[in-house]
């Protein structure tokens, strides 16, 4: 295939959300020649996965949803509950395999677009353009060039940071004898659960109806945690602290997701491209990645449109990034009380903002503010220690 415009290694978020809008017809415009690289079944090719944004009513996702909510809750450490109702948006549930058949659909017998399987080992320059090189399901050499390439795996290993922690989790789809939730109320953070010595730690409910819901325990800490210390924590969670009496568990989801001030290369190479958490499309201080995803995909695609480079943008704001370096190193040093920390950013200011603040997109009037509603000595010290640290290769996040 010598003859493609891009390839995409990877059919996650990025992948498909990539594929799907450089191959959205456009009127007197040229639709580019993609093929589409997916790991074969099996390890390399990840499980079904939940992603979470927030954005107007009547996305062009919309019909792909699983659920979404109006209003969303934080509770502190002692219960208390702090309910916000984000002016003009919606918190939505996307589940990867209802995606992953959105985007299909649209792409189904799109002149251009091919879709390959094969385990990648190296994605690299070659005079021209680019070069993917792997094996498929049979072991057999598979050999890919265009004139541009996209990398969506996960980075491995993180690059060097100052600070390094994980966002991990592990959540039940479970099914309750009596109704337990309000579908109408997303659980953001509940930090009604035993906090780990550095980091924090908080419960997640996504109600489907009154009888079902995700309930996840996540943690922000050095390093991921054993599967039955993760039952430990949301069988505690979901008995002691929710009181859901009797459930069924009807599936269950785990991840790791980086929290890191490390810098992702997003063009490793001339003809190169890195996108999704590969490209720094994660936010550092959350995790929420796909919002971020739809925007580097979007610019890249009106790159490629208009005879441009089709580099990715930065998902953030540089104002943004530094915000999230000492958010994250006042985290990882004790400092502040992550609890205490987002529980008073919801009580303090408007959902609506803090959502636009989350997603990079206030002003730095509004920033500023935020700012004021924080433990302003401790993120001063931070602000003051971070120029001195040097950036180190981050540490392994296996079960601590």
């Amino acid at each position: 295939m010598r003859d493609q415009d891009v390839l995409i290694v990877g059919a996650g978020a990025a992948g498909l959300s990539l594929a799907h809008r450089l191959c959205l017809p456009r009127r007197g415009a040229r639709s580019p020649r993609v093929t589409l690289v997916d790991a074969p079944p099996g390890g390399l090719r990840p499980p079904e996965r939940t992603w979470c944004y927030w954005e107007p009513p009547g996305g062009e996702f919309d019909e792909a949803l699983a659920t979404s909510w109006e209003w969303l809750r934080v509770r502190g450490a002692d219960g208390e509950a702090v309910v916000g109702r984000p002016a003009g948006l919606r918190y939505k549930m996307l589940r990867s395999g209802a995606f992953g058949a959105f985007v299909e659909r649209r792409l189904d017998g799109r002149p251009g677009f091919h879709r390959v399987t094969a385990a990648v080992d190296t994605v690299t320059d070659v005079p021209g353009g680019a070069e993917v090189r792997g094996a498929d399901a049979a072991g057999e050499p598979v050999v890919l060039r265009a004139r541009w390439a996209f990398d969506s795996r996960p980075p491995r290993p993180l690059p060097p940071a100052r600070t390094t922690l994980v966002q991990h989790f592990r959540g039940w789809f479970l099914r309750t004898g009596r109704p337990r939730f309000d579908p109408a109320v997303a659980d953001l953070m509940d930090f009604r659960t035993p906090q780990p010595p550095r980091g924090l730690s908080f419960g997640y409910v996504l109600p489907l109806g009154t009888r079902e819901a995700l309930v996840e325990y996540t943690e922000f800490s050095p390093a991921v945690l054993g599967d039955e210390a993760y039952d430990r924590a949301l069988d505690h969670y979901a008995r002691q602290v929710l009181g859901l009496g009797e459930w069924e568990v009807l599936s269950v989801e785990q991840g790791v997701i980086p929290m890191t001030d490390g810098r992702f290369p997003r063009r490793p190479g001339a003809a190169v491209f890195r996108v999704g958490t590969a490209g720094g499309a994660t936010r550092p201080s959350t995790g929420y990645t796909f919002a971020a995803v739809q925007r580097q995909a979007r610019a890249v695609a009106d790159a490629w449109h208009r005879g441009r480079p089709p580099v990715p943008p930065r998902p953030y704001p540089a104002r943004s990034r530094a915000m999230d370096a000492v958010l994250l190193r006042a985290l990882a040093t004790g400092r502040v009380d992550g609890a205490a920390f987002f529980t008073g950013l919801f009580r303090e200011v408007p959902t609506e903002r803090l959502l636009r603040f989350l997603d990079g997109r206030t002003g730095v009037g509004e920033d500023v503010a935020i700012g004021l509603r924080t433990p302003v000595p401790a993120m001063l010290r931070t602000v003051a220690e971070l120029p001195w640290l040097r950036r180190r290769p981050s540490p392994p996040t296996g079960p601590g």
